[in-house]
């Protein structure tokens, strides 16, 4: 029955209802719950005031970027085995760029279809910050020398040994530009996979209970696949940005949820490394850790560009110049060359220097530093995307 509209009279004024009149219409004004609203479903459950909801959202863009992936990784394995001939294992430039390219068209492609699927330019997922060449740079010079602080504290104490170089000049050049270009691709693909899309998607979508939710769910799974040692370095990282995060959530702090997206983006760097070979659980812990850092690289400079710099010359410098094992593995054409001796805790072991008790002050004092340098300029807008 449609309600019943009273005619205006003289004056603007409606004349005055009777009870019967109220008491027969006033339910018809009231939606019902259980009257059929189109779209309801749609509107409540995928789309938000933001837009697509953000778990949608993480989930389209992680299957966009695992199909691309693996038809682009397969196009590229066929070429190189057998048009070029090329050896496909083991850490090399040419295995490098190849798996760095086939992850990073992944996702450019997922992200630039779910930008435009959240009428949102690609540049928004936190990469629109001002001067960006100078973040990249001041990136790239804080990550290679914090590494460097790193081996030079190592061999200070015996733990680590570095031998000359054994290339020849035109090599040392060569390989310095090729896993220059490898590590630049890393530090696009995976500060562009969390700390540009992931933390700002899980941003505008993301509450407390939600954070705790995914953090146990990463933890009960590490326990069911029996991870190990190295599964430590989640539990722990998890654990400590807990009382953090409820204090900020009995506290009803205002724009809290980029801390939760940082704490649950941090976590998932750490929980992703532990499928390497050679892991212990400083260097999961300190993955998650600098993973925190570039967090609040983005929250303070405005943008992930400083990060994506940073990281690029930890890996550049971790891998070339010092020639140490990266995550286990050691790779070829390497500047300089080195030797571990002594207690694990502190050599790293086959982990490499990211696995040494060390690597965690030299983390907080990047930390530090950055906060020194980019902390009193203030951002606006981080935390409320558009």
């Amino acid at each position: 029955m449609e309600p019943e509209y009273l005619p205006p009279v003289e004056g603007g004024e409606l004349p005055p209802r009777s009870a019967a009149t109220q008491d027969q219409t006033a339910p018809e004004l009231a939606p019902k719950l259980d009257r059929p609203v189109p779209g309801f479903f749609f509107e409540w459950v995928i789309i938000g005031e933001d837009g697509l909801r953000a778990g949608w959202s993480v989930l389209l863009f992680a299957l966009l970027a695992y199909l691309m992936m693996v038809a682009s990784g397969m196009a590229a394995s066929f070429l190189l085995r057998n048009i070029f001939h090329a050896e496909t294992v083991g850490m090399t430039p040419i295995t490098g760029l190849v798996s760095g390219a086939v992850e990073l068209l992944g996702i450019l492609f997922a992200g630039s279809l779910v930008a435009r699927i959240e009428r949102r330019r690609l540049r928004d997922f936190n990469l629109a910050g001002p001067r960006p060449l100078v973040r990249f740079a001041g990136g790239l010079l804080a990550g290679f020398a914090a590494l460097s602080a790193l081996v030079g504290a190592m061999a200070w104490g015996g733990w680590l040994h570095i031998d000359p170089a054994a290339l020849s000049a035109p090599q040392i050049l060569g390989f310095a530009v090729l896993w220059g270009v490898v590590f630049l691709i890393v530090g696009l693909c995976e500060e562009g996979t969390f700390r540009c899309y992931l933390q700002y998607t899980l941003t505008r979508g993301l509450n407390f209970w939600w954070a705790l939710g995914i953090i146990g769910a990463m933890c009960v799974d590490l326990l069911i696949q029996a991870k190990g040692n190295g599964a430590w370095g989640v539990y722990g990282f998890a654990l400590l940005g807990l009382p953090p995060c409820v204090f900020l959530y009995v506290n009803h702090a205002r724009r809290s949820s980029f801390w939760y997206a940082a704490w649950v983006s941090s976590t998932l760097f750490g929980f992703i490394h532990t499928g390497n070979n050679g892991e212990n659980w400083i260097g999961i812990f300190a993955a998650a850790l600098i993973g925190f850092v570039f967090c609040v690289s983005i929250r303070v400079t405005g943008s992930a560009w400083w990060a994506i710099g940073c990281h690029a010359a930890w890996d550049w410098a971790e891998t070339y110049f010092y020639g140490t094992a990266d995550s286990g593995l050691v790779a070829s054409g390497h500047f300089l060359s080195t030797r571990v001796t002594g207690d694990p805790l502190w050599s790293g072991g086959t982990d490499g220097p990211e696995g040494s008790l060390l690597v965690l002050p030299v983390i907080l004092a990047l930390l530090a530093w950055t906060l020194a340098i980019y902390g009193r300029r203030s951002v606006r807008g981080i935390d409320q995307p558009a």
